[in-house]
C-alpha cells in the first residue's frame, strides 16, 4: 500500500526542487515533488494530512493561483511559500491571503524542517478534529462536553461515574468554563424524570431569594397575595442547579442546609413540611472553604455541598480543544444567523490557539459569533495599514505551539521535546524566550 505524501513540494526550478526534497526526505517526511501548481492539485482533498511547500514566482500559475486553487479544495491546508529576496512583499501579501508562512530562498534547512513540522502537526490535529466532530454521538457526553484533550477526557469519565448517583454535587470552575452546561448534562444523563431548574444566586436580590427558593403562602409578607411554589419544590423529582452559590445570603444558607440534610422545605409563612426528592448541583468559582474561614459562607454548608466535587478545566489548560470548539460554535452561530458556515484560515486558528482566554469557553463562543458576522479581525491586522512583522508573527505562532504541546504532555520537558522533534536544551531556550517557565523535567 502506497503511503500518502505528507509534504507536497512545488518549484519550477529542478535543482531547488531536488535539494528541498532531499532535505525533507532525510528527516523522514514522505515528499511528492511537482514542477507546477496544476500537477499537484489532483492529489489534494479535504482529508489530506499534507503541507504544501511552494515557490511564489512560477510561470503560468504562481503562489496566488496556488492559494486560490487550494482554497477551493480546503482553505485550511497549510501552504508554506518560498521566495527570493525581491519577492518578499509578494509573499507577505500572499500570507495575508491565507498562506501559513514564508521562507526566504535559499531556505535554511533547519528552519525549513521546523516550519514544515509545525505546519504538519497543526494539519494533523485539524483533520483529527474534523473526524472527531463527525464521530460524536448526537446526544452523548462527547456532544455536550466537547474536547479530546486529556483534561476533558478525564472530566467526561468522572461525570459518567457520578451521573445518576444519589448525591449532591459541587461544580468548581472559572467564569465561562461551562458550569451550567455540565450541570444540565448531569441531569439529562441521570435518569431523573423531573425538571432541570436553574437558579443564579448572584443575579437575584437578597430580599427575593428565599421566596424564590422556598416559596410562600398567601399573606406571608406584603404583596404575597397568592401561594407560590418555590424553585426547590418545583425541582422535586429532578435537579436544582444553584449557580454562584457563594453569593447566597447567610439566612438562606441555613434553610438550604436543612433541605440538603432532611429533604423537606417549609414555605415562607407556613409551618407545614413539604417533602422534596431532588438532586442539588451547586456551582461556584470560589473556594467555599476559604470563604468559610473569612465568615462569608457557612462552613457546615460548604462541607455538605462538597461531597462530590467536579472541577472544570480552564480553556488555557486545554488548548488542543480550541479549534474543535471554535468550529462547533461557528456551526451553531451560522445556523442561528441563517448563514453558511464560513471557512477559517489556518493562520486564524493558530492565533486562537495562542490567546490566553480569560473568559474561557464563553469568550471563544463570542469570538465565533463575531466571526460569522464578519466582525472578528484577522490576526495579521492591527488596524489601518499596519502589518505584523515576520519576526513577531513567527514568535506568536511558535509560542502557541509550545503552549499547546506543554499542556498536552502535562509540562514534561522530555516528552514535549520528543514530540516536537527538538532537544531538551532547545526547548528550554525557547521556553525561556517566551516566559514559559515552571515546567516539570520528568521525561
Amino acid at each position: 500500500m502506497t503511503t500518502a505524501p505528507n509534504i507536497i513540494l512545488i518549484d519550477d526550478d529542478a535543482n531547488v526542487l531536488d535539494a528541498c526534497r532531499e532535505v525533507l526526505e532525510l528527516e523522514g517526511f514522505n515528499v511528492a515533488a511537482y514542477a507546477s501548481v496544476a500537477a499537484c492539485l489532483p492529489g489534494l482533498s479535504a482529508e489530506s494530512e499534507a503541507v504544501i511547500v511552494s515557490d511564489v514566482r512560477m510561470p503560468r500559475q504562481d503562489g496566488f493561483d496556488l492559494l486560490a486553487a487550494v482554497r477551493e479544495i480546503d482553505r485550511e491546508i497549510p501552504i508554506v511559500l518560498m521566495s527570493g529576496h525581491g519577492d518578499i512583499p509578494m509573499a507577505l501579501r500572499a500570507m495575508r491571503d491565507g498562506a501559513w508562512d514564508f521562507l526566504e530562498k535559499p531556505a535554511d534547512p533547519v528552519h525549513l524542517i521546523e516550519t514544515v513540522r509545525r505546519a504538519l502537526e497543526h494539519r494533523r490535529l485539524l483533520v483529527e478534529n474534523r473526524r472527531l466532530r463527525l464521530s460524536i454521538v448526537a446526544d452523548g457526553w462527547d456532544a455536550r462536553l466537547i474536547g479530546h484533550s486529556a483534561p476533558m477526557i478525564a472530566l467526561r469519565e468522572r461525570l459518567k461515574r457520578i451521573a445518576g448517583a444519589v448525591t449532591d454535587i459541587l461544580i468548581l470552575g472559572e467564569t465561562g468554563t461551562g458550569k451550567e452546561v455540565t450541570a444540565r448534562a448531569l441531569h439529562d444523563f441521570s435518569g431523573r424524570k423531573g425538571r432541570f431548574v436553574p437558579v443564579n444566586c448572584g443575579a437575584m436580590p437578597e430580599t427575593m431569594l428565599e421566596s424564590e427558593l422556598f416559596g410562600h403562602e398567601a399573606g406571608a409578607f406584603t404583596g404575597a397575595k397568592d401561594r407560590r411554589v418555590g424553585k426547590i419544590e418545583y425541582a422535586s423529582g429532578g435537579t436544582l442547579f444553584l449557580d454562584e452559590i457563594e453569593s447566597m445570603p447567610m439566612a438562606a444558607q441555613v434553610r438550604l442546609l436543612r433541605v440538603l440534610q432532611e429533604r423537606v422545605i417549609e414555605r415562607l409563612g407556613s409551618n407545614d413540611e413539604v417533602p422534596v426528592d431532588l438532586q442539588v448541583v451547586a456551582a461556584t468559582k470560589a473556594d467555599l472553604h476559604q470563604l468559610a474561614k473569612q465568615n462569608r459562607f457557612r462552613e457546615d454548608l460548604a462541607y455538605r455541598l462538597d461531597l462530590v466535587r467536579v472541577e472544570l478545566p480552564p480553556l488555557a489548560a486545554r488548548r488542543g480543544d480550541v479549534s474543535l470548539l471554535f468550529r462547533h460554535f461557528l456551526d451553531l452561530a451560522s445556523r442561528r444567523q441563517g448563514r453558511a458556515s464560513p471557512n477559517v484560515a489556518a493562520t486564524f486558528l493558530v492565533d486562537l490557539e495562542g490567546r490566553s482566554w480569560p473568559g474561557n469557553v464563553r469568550e471563544l463562543r463570542n469570538v465565533a459569533e463575531r466571526y460569522v458576522l464578519g466582525l472578528e479581525d484577522p490576526p495579521c491586522s492591527s488596524g489601518g495599514n499596519t502589518v505584523e512583522t515576520l519576526e513577531a508573527r513567527m514568535d506568536r505562532v511558535e509560542r502557541a505551539i509550545l503552549l499547546d504541546s506543554l499542556a498536552e504532555y502535562d509540562g514534561r520537558i522530555g516528552a514535549t521535546a520528543d514530540a516536537l522533534g527538538i532537544s531538551r536544551k532547545t526547548l528550554y531556550l525557547k521556553m525561556r524566550k517566551y516566559g514559559l517557565g515552571g515546567a516539570d523535567d520528568e521525561a
